[in-house]
Parts: C-alpha cells; sequence; structure tokens
C-alpha cells in the first residue's frame, strides 16, 4: 500500500482519473446534452483501481462494523467509505494523519473515500437519520419540531457550529476546516463541504442552500489546492463536488453544471475530479432525480450517489448514470437480524430458522451460507453472540456487492433490462419490477 509520496513526483489531478468502457443505451440523443445513460468504467486512484458500477462498504469509524479488513475484501468490496465527522471527534485525525493515514491505520491496503461530515454535522445536530427521503418528519410531532427550532448545528454563511454528540463539545466546520481534516484522514477521494438540507425545508431555503454550497465549494477546490501542495509527501487526493437542490429540477441541473464548469477562486486551474450527488429526496423519484444530475455532468469524470443500497434504488441509479454507492443498511440491517435474499428479507430471528439446517440463502456464494447454516444463524441472534453479527454483516456485505457486480456484467453484455426484471421481480413481486422499468423508461424520455 502507498503511504508516502516519490518526492520527486509532486502530488497531481494527473494521478486520479476515470476510464468510460461500455455504456447502457447506444445511439439516439438522451435528454438536451445527448449522454448516454448507465455505464461501466474503472477509476483509477493511487491505492487502486475500482471498477464501476461499484457499491462502496461504510466503514464510519475505520471500521465496516464487526468485519476484518481482510473478509472485506474476500466478499469482493473494492474500496471502503469512512466518516469525516466521527474520525474527526474520535480519535482525531491528527492520530489518523500520524499513523500514516486512513488505510494504513485500519489495515485496508485499498482505495479509500471519506466524506465531508456536512451530513453527520446537520442530521446529527437536528435528529433525522440517514435517510434517502425525509417525508416521514412531514407530520412529525409537536415535540419533535420543537427540538429541531433548538438544533444542535447552525449554519451560517462561512460554515456550521455543533456541538458533538459524544460529549456536547462544542465544535465548528466549514469548508477549509473539512479538506484539513479529509487531507489529515488522507482517502483516494474527499467530499466538498456542502450544507445537506431535508425535505421539509421550504424552496426558499432550498435555493439558499443550494447557493450557499456552491460558494463553499469554491472555498473547498481553493483549500483543496493548498492542502495538496502543502502535503507533497502524501498521494493525490481526489476532490468531488457534492450536487444538492431536494426534488426541484431547475436547482438540481443548476447545482451540477456549476459544480462542472467550477474552478477555484484562487487556483484557477483546480476543478473537481467527480461529482457526489446528495440531499433529501423521494424514493420514487431517485431515477429521475440522477438523471437530471448526470445529465448535466461530464462523461470523463465519476459520479458517487451518497446513502444507497436497496436493490430497487441500485438499478434506478445505475441507469440513470450512477457510478458508485455507499450506504450504511447491509450492515446495520445484517447486525438486527435483516437478511437479505433473492425473494426478499429473511429475519434470521424467526422461528422458521430454528431448525433450517440448510444455508440461509441456498444461492448466496458467501462465506456465511457456504459454511453455516439459518439455524446456527439464529441460535447466535437468540444468544446474543457477538459471531452473530459478523456472519450476517458477510452475508449482507457480499449480496450488495455481488449485486452490483452482476449489474456490471449486465451492462456489457446488454441484458441489464432482463437481470433487472429478474431480480426485482424476485424480490418485490412482478407488478414491481414492471412498474420499475415503466418509470425508467419514463426518465429516460423526460431528458
Amino acid at each position: 500500500m502507498t503511504t508516502s509520496q516519490d518526492p520527486a513526483h509532486a502530488p497531481s489531478p494527473a494521478d486520479f482519473s476515470f476510464s468510460l468502457e461500455n455504456r447502457l443505451e447506444t445511439g439516439g440523443t438522451l435528454g438536451r446534452s445527448e449522454q448516454p445513460l448507465g455505464r461501466t468504467g474503472t477509476i483509477h486512484t493511487p491505492h487502486g483501481d475500482i471498477q464501476t458500477p461499484a457499491f462502496i462498504p461504510v466503514g464510519t469509524k475505520a471500521t465496516v462494523k464487526s468485519l476484518l479488513p481482510a473478509t472485506v475484501t474476500e466478499l469482493g468490496g473494492q474500496a471502503v467509505l469512512a466518516n469525516a465527522y466521527h474520525l474527526f471527534l474520535q480519535p482525531g485525525s491528527d492520530i489518523v494523519d500520524e499513523a500514516g493515514g486512513l488505510g494504513k491505520f485500519m489495515n485496508w491496503s485499498g482505495p479509500t473515500f471519506t466524506d465531508s461530515g456536512g451530513f453527520q454535522v446537520m442530521s446529527l445536530g437536528v435528529g433525522f437519520k440517514k435517510v434517502i427521503s425525509m417525508t416521514e418528519h412531514e407530520h412529525a410531532p409537536a415535540e419533535v419540531i420543537a427540538r429541531n427550532k433548538e438544533r444542535l448545528a447552525h449554519v451560517d454563511e462561512d460554515g456550521v457550529t455543533f456541538k458533538s454528540f459524544i460529549n456536547g463539545d462544542r465544535h465548528r466546520f466549514t469548508p477549509e476546516v473539512s479538506m484539513q481534516i479529509q487531507h489529515q484522514l488522507g482517502a483516494d477521494i474527499i467530499f466538498a463541504f456542502d450544507e445537506c438540507t431535508t425535505l421539509l425545508n421550504t424552496r426558499a431555503y432550498q435555493e439558499d442552500s443550494v447557493a450557499r454550497t456552491a460558494r463553499w465549494a469554491v472555498r473547498c477546490l481553493d483549500e483543496h489546492a493548498a492542502q495538496t501542495n502543502d502535503r507533497a509527501h502524501r498521494p493525490y487526493q481526489a476532490l468531488f463536488g457534492v450536487v444538492q437542490g431536494a426534488q426541484y429540477e431547475d436547482l438540481r441541473r443548476q447545482a451540477a453544471s456549476g459544480l462542472a464548469q467550477m474552478t477555484g477562486a484562487q487556483a484557477t486551474d483546480q476543478s473537481f475530479d467527480g461529482f457526489g450527488i446528495g440531499g433529501a429526496l423521494e424514493k420514487s423519484e431517485l431515477g429521475t432525480i440522477t438523471g437530471w444530475v448526470c445529465d448535466e455532468l461530464p462523461e470523463n469524470k465519476p459520479r458517487h450517489l451518497l446513502g444507497i443500497s436497496e436493490p430497487d434504488d441500485l438499478f434506478a441509479a445505475i441507469a440513470a448514470g450512477a457510478d458508485t454507492f455507499d450506504c450504511v443498511a447491509p450492515s446495520r440491517q445484517a447486525r438486527g437480524g435483516s437478511m437479505y435474499s433473492p425473494s426478499g428479507r429473511i429475519n434470521a430471528k424467526a422461528a422458521a430458522q430454528k431448525r433450517n439446517f440448510g444455508p440461509l440463502d441456498p444461492v448466496c456464494d458467501c462465506f456465511t451460507c457456504e459454511n453455516y447454516t439459518g439455524a446456527y444463524l439464529h441460535h447466535l441472534f437468540k444468544a446474543k453472540e457477538m459471531l452473530a453479527s459478523t456472519l450476517a454483516t458477510i452475508h449482507n456485505e457480499r449480496y450488495i456487492v455481488r449485486l452490483v457486480d452482476r449489474i456490471r456484467a449486465s451492462i456489457i453484455d446488454d441484458t441489464f433490462a432482463e437481470l433487472r426484471d429478474e431480480v426485482l421481480g424476485r424480490q418485490y413481486g412482478v407488478e414491481f419490477a414492471r412498474t420499475a422499468a415503466e418509470k425508467a423508461s419514463q426518465a429516460q424520455s423526460v431528458r
């Protein structure tokens, strides 16, 4: 693993690239910028390549919970994503830096991502969980609304002041601070500091927030250039701009096109190496909104959709042009005994598993399903044994990683639609798969 930089070779954007290889659609015009939709490619980083589309397991605190890094490799994980907010609070980004960076600190030799901390600063200060849609809060009880008015995170033009969820200490993140923290963490791909809104926010606030995030993005570019120059002993870190705009087409397109053309105010030759797609949105509109954004972004740079892992969302997002994804859901749900399978979720704690002496998922190729029975998993969960989390997480992470690998292969051999109909039909029902296919067609036509 690379932990230091050749003194003769200063870190440069040229050390990071994306090569486009296959397209889901060929010919015709797709939207005003005439860009194709889903694609396969390779992200080249100083610590290795990522074949896309790819699901990136989340190692929030420099660990995918309950798994060894070697296990993540064995289940097919190509990279891991850690959380800048959490690592800033504990153990401290300076500690990770002294250890040689995130990869060396956690003994992971492959590519790494860190998010900016923007989502956690907002969500943990307000109390919203990490979900795609915030509509569950539209009719929130009065006490929730009152708590939100007394949020622990306060946004101003310069940045965000917030209280630690660990001990209540007060901290402040600005675009410059986020860049400094992420450079200390040393991930191959980092994200610009953005304001993450919810669907509770008004249209006027969304407009202000998109504009503010754009101003912060310029500051991130400048600080990123300065940090890259000052830290020539470390490999180059690619900076992704983050597209916000909630469910408004004009705001999403405006934000995406602005970031695509943006350069730093001081470092005029510094532009974004890729793009993240964030913010609250209705699950039913995920594919359409991703399509709006990808329609405005350059084809030669990668696009990361933050926070999704459900099979239907993955098919929709990949068809719309997204390349990589991350989400805590596979590991979080595994720790609760909720396991993915081709025919829907399986509850490992359910009585039906008590005497299941076959694998929990007979068609799965993961270590858990090849070596342990549903009855044993049921026993581990009921006995509250730690091994339950490990075996369940191996299965869930492998299931999603493998699914995205299959989607990538289907784009290459032109069987995407057949795979989508098969997987979603078994997972959610034939009618659901038919509706998903119709929505995908409609999303293409509106572009």
